[in-house]
């Protein structure tokens, strides 16, 4: 794990101002460090963010881009059921909107199999990226997600790919959605598909003057006890 390192341009980047969940986001992943008796400080270390960045995550001010929010929370042990099942606490959108959607985790149980259209709960993340989980509660060691990168939207910085444990399964369904693995990039169509190792070093990013949309399925993601990200330099 690469040393600790200040607030940078990078940090601008891997983030964004907060919607009206990020406060919740943060809050559990606040909960969650502080169980741990973890330090900002020390957590910074671990995942190689700045401390101010993480600050601001933790106060709901900046929103975490995907590759921040899988560190995070895999140094912490924190599972994106709890993420979705708390943000989904205080308020309803559609797909497409800002805002987590649906009832808390309790009630989502009773609801049965089905989710329907629209009705998932949703994470708005930082740098134009959304997910919306497509289960009642995330099945264990499986993400099933519809996943939307907006214009420009990105996983991750493109020096700083995001790696981690698992395999990742991915089908697009409109737009155009960019995927690095390692040295190779691959541009994918709607009707496309791609599945490759989460520990290789990857990137998805959006396309063209289109969003782009997939579905996605992450397995084994927490079968490692951290996610790092792998620097280009």
């Amino acid at each position: 794990m690469n040393a600790p390192e200040p607030a940078s341009e990078s940090d601008v980047r891997d983030s964004a101002p907060a919607p009206a969940q990020g406060a919740n986001v943060g809050l559990q992943l606040r909960r969650a460090r502080e169980r741990k008796g973890i330090s900002v400080r020390e957590l910074s270390r671990r995942v190689n963010l700045s401390a101010s960045l993480i600050s601001q995550v933790e106060l709901g001010k900046t929103t975490p881009s995907v590759g921040t929010l899988y560190a995070i929370c895999s140094e912490l042990g924190l599972s994106l059921d709890e993420l979705f099942s708390e943000s989904g606490a205080n308020g309803r959108a559609g797909r497409g909107g800002l805002g987590a959607t649906g009832p808390v985790l309790g009630d989502l149980a009773s609801l049965g199999p089905v989710v329907r259209s629209g009705a998932g709960q949703v994470i708005q993340l930082g740098s134009g990226v959304s997910w919306e989980r497509l289960t009642p509660v995330t099945e264990h060691d499986v993400d099933f997600l519809f996943v939307v990168y907006d214009v420009g939207g990105a996983s991750c910085p493109a020096d700083q790919l995001m790696r981690h444990a698992g395999k990742e399964y991915g089908h697009v369904v409109k737009g155009r959605l960019g995927v690095t693995i390692g040295f190779d990039t691959y541009e994918l169509d709607p009707g496309d598909s791609i599945s490759f190792g989460s520990t290789m070093p990857h990137r998805l990013f959006a396309i063209g003057d289109e969003p782009a949309e997939a579905i996605w399925f992450v397995i084994g993601r927490r079968g490692d006890p951290r996610v790092s990200h792998a620097r280009s330099d």
